[in-house]
């Protein structure tokens, strides 16, 4: 909930909705599972693998990468491209899924 109310940049938006539904499945997933059994010991330990799993690979790609340091962590902080680096004038700026052409007067390739 805290990441839905700090990023949102608009209305609600159908990813809100997802996000409380993942909560609340994440809840009842755990009511499922007797407390101190081994199943809900896996889960624990899954969740915290999967968990500390994808920070650790997060870290790897940030401190690999030329164009990201431990400050976009923070507040999403990156290096500018050089000038060796061209965005096309006919190429529309990434900012929806792929193919979703929404707001634009091109039509989708997949149509």
């Amino acid at each position: 909930m805290y990441y839905i109310n700090r990023y949102r940049k608009g209305d609600v938006q159908f990813s809100d909705l997802v996000t409380l539904i993942g909560i609340l499945g994440g809840g009842t997933i755990v009511s499922l599972f007797p407390a101190r059994t081994d199943l809900f010991g896996a889960y624990g330990i899954g969740l915290f693998a999967g968990f500390f799993g994808y920070f650790l690979a997060l870290l790897i790609m940030v401190g690999r990468s030329r164009n990201f340091d431990v400050d976009w962590f923070l507040d999403g902080r990156r290096r500018r491209p050089t000038s060796a680096y061209i965005i096309p004038e006919d190429v529309r700026t990434t900012v929806t899924a792929m193919g979703d052409e929404s707001g634009t007067e091109a039509e989708s390739p997949i149509d």
